[in-house]
């Protein structure tokens, strides 16, 4: 750890570093769900999602010797829990929460039975890139090693920005997000619209797996999500529905996460377990203070959360 030669100078390393390495799951699987919100659905099983997305990428991973193929593998993965959520929830009368939590259940148990073979074997893991070269110090060299895959991640929130305001295909979201009957006068199919989101968003949350399982923690175990992809339903509605504040939240997310490890580290062990659940609590406050009935959120679709 940064802090074990640094002593306290190395809190604010170690929770710098943690935020690199632990905020990328949380961009994915936030992005993905902005995604999908924008079209006027919810979708609750990404967190069956990420857990399904990191055991493929594993899988892949150690089997082929290739975690580039791996990471592929895992959006794709989301992809097919996107299909069958996408499909399930356009049915007639069919409510969107109780579809996720029915996915949550099945992605969830999809990823345990067939992930139990690849708990032991140790996968080939993500390459890095050394920002941290620059210093003499190993502490801060291995604090600045993070993945590509956090870069493609970054790279993706302004690229959705720009999707939505600029592009054809980001007015139709947006359109059949916020009036629905407005989008079909438009002569919009509102369910190939929402279709193609959820599925896209799927792919993003089983990325978010594969970072998981193939660079941070970097395993492969059944409880590897820690309830990441729940959390990033009230990232979305604390982000506005805007991708660049998913990644600013996810940032935050991420550097909420690290706070106990690095604490713990230069020996602070009281209130342990009270800093290792600073995300939990962090997304308890913003869904108290969003959620208020008075309250009108900015940003929010029209549409988001009505029955078919």
């Amino acid at each position: 750890m940064a802090t074990e030669s640094l002593g306290w100078w190395g809190v604010p390393l170690a929770i710098a570093a943690g935020t690199l390495r632990g905020s990328a799951p949380f961009l994915f699987v936030s992005l993905g769900e902005c995604l999908t919100e924008k079209s006027g659905k919810i979708n609750l099983g990404l967190e069956g999602t990420l857990l399904t997305g990191a055991m493929s990428a594993y899988a892949i991973s150690y089997l082929t010797g290739s975690p580039w193929l791996g990471v592929l593998v895992a959006g794709l993965a989301g992809m097919v829990l996107g299909l069958i959520h996408a499909w399930l929830s356009q049915q007639p009368k069919v409510n969107d929460i109780a579809v996720g939590i029915a996915m949550i259940i099945f992605g969830s148990g999809i990823a345990f039975f067939f992930g139990k073979p690849f708990i032991q074997p140790a996968a080939p893991q993500l390459p890095t890139l050394d920002l941290g070269s620059w210093s003499n110090l190993p502490q801060v060299e291995s604090a600045f090693k993070i993945s590509p895959l956090f870069l493609i991640g970054v790279l993706v929130a302004p690229l959705m920005q720009w999707f939505f305001k600029s592009t054809r295909w980001g007015l139709y979201i947006r359109a059949v997000g916020d009036s629905p009957d407005a989008a079909k006068a438009m002569g919009i199919s509102i369910s190939k619209v929402r279709m193609l989101c959820i599925v896209a968003g799927s792919f993003l949350a089983g990325i978010g797996g594969a970072y998981l399982s193939l660079y941070y923690p970097g395993s492969w175990t059944e409880r590897i999500s820690s309830g990441q992809g729940l959390m990033a339903v009230a990232l979305v509605i604390f982000a506005r529905w805007n991708p660049i504040q998913c990644l600013y939240a996810s940032l935050l997310f991420g550097g909420a996460q690290a706070i106990g490890p690095a604490l713990q580290s230069v020996g602070v062990n009281s209130y342990y377990y009270l800093f290792n659940a600073s995300p939990y609590i962090l997304t308890l406050l913003i869904m108290i203070f969003t959620c208020s009935p008075k309250r009108k959120l900015t940003g929010a679709p029209g549409s988001l959360g009505t029955v078919n």
